[in-house]
């Protein structure tokens, strides 16, 4: 068994410390023998069982590989990623966040594989995973897995209210949750600042985050479908007792819901599980149901997270490597990692392989209409000043939706543009 955990050492050299320093380079003149591929596998996204039954298999039927499995914190793991894309001695496959490959592949590091997309089936990856992994018409980023948020739900509440079923519609949404504001219990807990739930409204809608022209790009919360998605959040979060001020992390909105009074949240099925832990007496009464969107029979919106595999152009092996990728998001590995880690797959038509688990289930048809942030290296630089929270605040608050807009917008183009 080779998979080993590999903390940064910021004690250690650039030279080695940012890079592989496993991988032998062409012509090193070391004995031959069979490739060593270098793989970096973040922590805690997949099992190790998993890795093991996926490096057995591998190796098995590429008897001229080996596999050397390094699992990566992610605390720093951007400035290691761009060292080792710089370096002459990378690794040949690396997990990334799928809203990150446009920051990897800006830096000409990253193997283009737009011409293996029809080989892995592109037509019917998630687009969720797809669109932010494709960087000016070119395929970077191959999708592996996805996770978005449902409607995590008090089937208690529900029945007390009288609702025999999730409400099909945003407005079948609100009419439920304001009949479920009964004596001391609140319909919903929904965050002021729950931004990505606001981005699948404002998608919903047909808006957008932000939008590129030409070379530029441009904030547009202020346009007319993007203010009516935050209208929309503005009158569910109204139906609970949600601060204005503050994310779903604080205070952490699975304590908030575990006390038995609130009836709905916004969140992944997994935070049902952290729910179940703080109040066992709620085992079995939660529920799953996609967020509503504008039409019944079709689920709204969502943001979609998840990683995509990228192989620098580096790799001393990148036809193997292109053999790791292709197997970790091939149907096989694909419907293991779905079992294994109820993560949504890659594919839209492998969302059955969730039928039997309500949360994953309802995630994976949500997903199918999934959406990622806008494709822009610098777009993680939006989300460390984050105008949109403010901007979710103001209005929650009473400013006006429009200057609120307007400024947040400003605040984006400029950094987008920086």
């Amino acid at each position: 068994m080779k998979i080993r955990f590999v903390p940064i050492a910021a004690a250690l050299t650039a030279a080695c410390a940012l890079t592989a320093c496993g991988a032998s380079p062409p012509g090193s003149g070391q004995a031959s023998g069979p490739d060593r591929l270098t793989v970096w596998i973040m922590k805690d996204s997949v099992s190790d069982a998993y890795l093991q039954r996926f490096e057995k298999d591998f190796e098995r039927q590429h008897e001229d590989t080996v596999l050397d499995i390094q699992v990566q914190e992610w605390d720093g793991i951007g400035e290691k990623i761009t060292a080792a894309l710089a370096s002459k001695d990378s690794p040949d496959v690396i997990e990334v966040g799928n809203t990150q490959v446009a920051q990897y592949a800006q830096s000409g590091g990253v193997l283009d594989l737009s011409d293996k997309v029809g080989e892995l089936r592109g037509g019917d990856w998630l687009p969720g995973l797809a669109e932010p992994g494709k960087i000016d018409g070119r395929q970077y980023g191959v999708p592996w897995y996805a996770a978005n948020r449902v409607v995590i739900y008090n089937k208690d509440l529900f029945a007390k209210a009288g609702i025999t079923s999730p409400p099909r519609t945003r407005d079948e949404w609100l009419r439920i949750t304001e009949q479920l504001n009964r004596g001391t219990a609140q319909g919903i807990y929904l965050p002021g600042r729950n931004w990505y739930t606001l981005a699948g409204f404002i998608w919903e809608e047909g808006g957008e985050l932000a939008e590129k022209d030409g070379d530029r790009w441009r904030g547009s919360l202020d346009s007319p479908e993007a203010l009516r998605g935050m209208d929309f959040y503005r009158r569910l979060q109204a139906l609970g007792k949600g601060p204005r001020d503050a994310d779903e992390a604080k205070p952490p909105q699975a304590d908030v819901f575990a006390k038995g009074d609130v009836a709905q949240i916004i969140a992944v099925p997994g935070g049902a599980r952290i729910v179940e832990q703080a109040n066992p007496a709620l085992a079995g009464k939660l529920g799953f149901f996609p967020i509503p969107g504008t039409t019944a029979g079709r689920p709204g919106t969502t943001f979609t997270g998840g990683s995509d595999l990228i192989i620098p152009t580096a790799s001393a092996h990148p036809d193997a490597a292109y053999q790791v990728v292709k197997s970790l998001t091939g149907e096989k590995w694909q419907r293991d990692l779905a079992r294994t880690m109820s993560y949504v797959p890659n594919r839209t038509s492998l969302a059955g392989a969730l039928e039997d688990d309500e949360g994953t289930a309802a995630m994976a048809a949500a997903a199918a209409r999934g959406r990622a942030t806008p494709n822009s290296p610098q777009w993680a630089a939006v989300e460390a000043t984050n105008p949109i929270k403010e901007y979710m605040t103001a209005v929650l608050t009473g400013s006006d939706p429009r200057k609120a807009a307007k400024d947040a917008s400003g605040a984006i183009s400029r950094t987008l543009n920086s």
